[in-house]
């Protein structure tokens, strides 16, 4: 089992159904989740060793969240304890199932990480000897600061030992689109692996198609660019050489935690294929559309059911 090092938020995603709001009231099912530690679930539970570095709430919230990516049987050596309540969000459902989030994020545990504090998830110790063959990172904790300044440092020295993999997950409720379309050329820089939604592309280069957006990462230095296209599958491009797969069938019960399925079974298939590790040099088209057949069925299963639920390798067949 390869490692892959994970560092970013995990919050309590507050789900409120359609039909959610009766007699004034909001009645709302809460599950850990956030796009880092859904992504650390999904390799867990597919077979991945999943390094996490999260800082997570020794309050209820917290608690609840720990007890989750600890039977998903995610690595948290790398996590810190912190005082601070979890970090909340509410994901409103429409008709269709798809989320679309607030986020109180005021005085959370999520931010507060230090240089030294977040070193050890790869430099160790670790506990089976084995340092990460990549990292990923994305979502509100690589956008927010003190956090954001912090992971791009570590990236840069992850950079040369490992692959490294950005999903940026913009939300701009929270953070304005501008603030990403300043940062993603230097994010960019740091990445062999970038994902976006095809919201996030929307909101990044309106006037940008796929395989525009995916020459522009290449320009930067991206090896790997996917766009996930929700019903109109995935486009990815592997320096230049594009890729396209439908999704897989299934039946939507919700979108949450949809693409952090998704990023963790790219990560995962890519791993199992023995390309992670450096610049993606032996990966080929092949390859690609093998691992992206492979995440669209992890997020397929995801969608089926409620919240942030992505699949154990058994479940896939």
């Amino acid at each position: 089992m390869a490692t892959i090092a994970v560092v970013g938020e995990i919050v309590a995603d507050a789900v409120l159904p359609f039909d959610g709001i009766t007699d004034g009231a909001a009645h709302l099912t809460v599950h850990p989740g956030g796009g880092p530690a859904n992504t650390a679930v999904a390799l867990s539970r597919l077979g991945s060793t999943a390094r996490y570095a999260g800082r997570i709430s020794t309050g209820s919230l917290g608690r609840m969240a720990r007890d989750k990516l600890a039977a998903s049987g995610v690595d948290l050596t790398a996590s810190q304890d912190a005082p601070e309540p979890q970090t909340l969000a509410i994901a409103r459902l429409s008709e269709s199932g798809s989320a679309s989030y607030e986020f109180y994020v005021e005085g959370t545990a999520d931010w507060a990480w230090t240089d030294a504090g977040l070193a050890p998830l790869i430099d160790g110790p670790f506990t089976d000897g084995r340092p990460p063959i990549a990292v990923h990172t994305g979502t509100l904790a690589l956008a927010l600061q003190p956090s954001g300044g912090v992971i791009e440092r570590l990236l840069a020295v992850a950079r040369d030992r490992m692959t490294v993999s950005i999903d940026p997950n913009l939300r701009t409720l929270l953070v304005p689109a501008q603030h990403y379309r300043e940062a993603i050329d230097r994010w960019a820089a740091l990445a062999d692996i970038v994902r976006l939604s095809g919201d996030d592309l929307q909101e990044l280069w309106p006037d940008f198609s796929p395989e525009q957006a995916a020459e522009h990462l290449h320009g930067l230095g991206v090896q790997l660019a996917v766009v996930s296209l929700g019903e109109d599958g995935a486009f990815a491009s592997l320096r230049g050489d594009q890729v396209r797969v439908p999704i897989a069938p299934t039946t939507v019960a919700d979108t949450v935690g949809a693409g952090d399925s998704f990023h963790g079974g790219l990560l995962h298939q890519l791993a199992e294929a023995g390309v992670l590790g450096g610049r993606l040099e032996t990966l080929d088209t092949a390859g690609l559309t093998a691992a992206l057949e492979f995440a669209a069925r992890v997020a397929a299963i995801t969608v089926s059911r409620p919240g942030a639920d992505p699949p154990w390798i058994n479940e896939l067949g």
